[in-house]
């Protein structure tokens, strides 16, 4: 694995990995298939490939990312009305943080490979009041996660609640697995 798989661009946010995907991601197959779902410039990539997992990492622009051996690298609009790029494919970790497009929610937990594990972040209502993303559009409502896992995952942990760091705002996250509950990771 490389050590650097970021090409540098002013302003591209963070390069430290959500503690919530650390904490979850041990629970991915040793070797297993990862997809960095809206990747961005690869943090969560990063931690995985770290982890030795094959990743896809998928986003509009993947312009920071750079062809890694262990990595693949798509390119993809997930919400200008194309078909989804992933075809049937499964994972044994699904990451998404920061990204919300509901109409491919069923795709995301379709997309869990049974005994893998889905691992998702991102803002919920009340942001607003914190500013970007302010738009109900992409703002979980409360128990959103919940519903949409329902059913076909097994719940490992959920929060919902307002948080100083690493920026100001509300947020909402979900570890499911598609199959029984094991062992909770230790909090990091």
């Amino acid at each position: 694995m490389a050590d650097v798989i970021l090409q540098d661009g002013p302003g591209r946010g963070s390069r430290v990995p959500s503690p919530w995907v650390v904490r979850f991601a041990p629970l991915i197959r040793a070797g297993g298939a990862a997809l960095d779902l809206a990747c961005g410039l690869g943090r969560h990539t990063r931690h995985l490939l770290g982890l030795g997992l094959e990743v896809t990492a998928l986003d509009r622009d993947v312009s920071g990312l750079a062809p890694t051996p262990g990595l693949e690298i798509i390119a993809a609009d997930l919400e200008d009305g194309s078909p989804w790029p992933l075809g049937e494919r499964r994972f044994d970790g699904v990451v998404v943080t920061a990204y919300l497009h509901r109409p491919i929610l069923p795709r995301l937990i379709g997309a869990v490979a049974p005994g893998g594990v889905l691992i998702y972040e991102t803002f919920a209502q009340g942001n607003e009041a914190f500013g970007k993303p302010a738009n109900p559009d992409f703002l979980l409502r409360p128990g959103e996660l919940l519903e949409a896992v329902a059913g076909r995952l097994t719940i490992l942990a959920y929060e919902h609640g307002s948080e100083d760091r690493p920026k100001p705002g509300v947020r909402q996250r979900i570890a499911a697995v598609n199959g029984p509950a094991g062992r909770l990771p230790p909090p990091v």
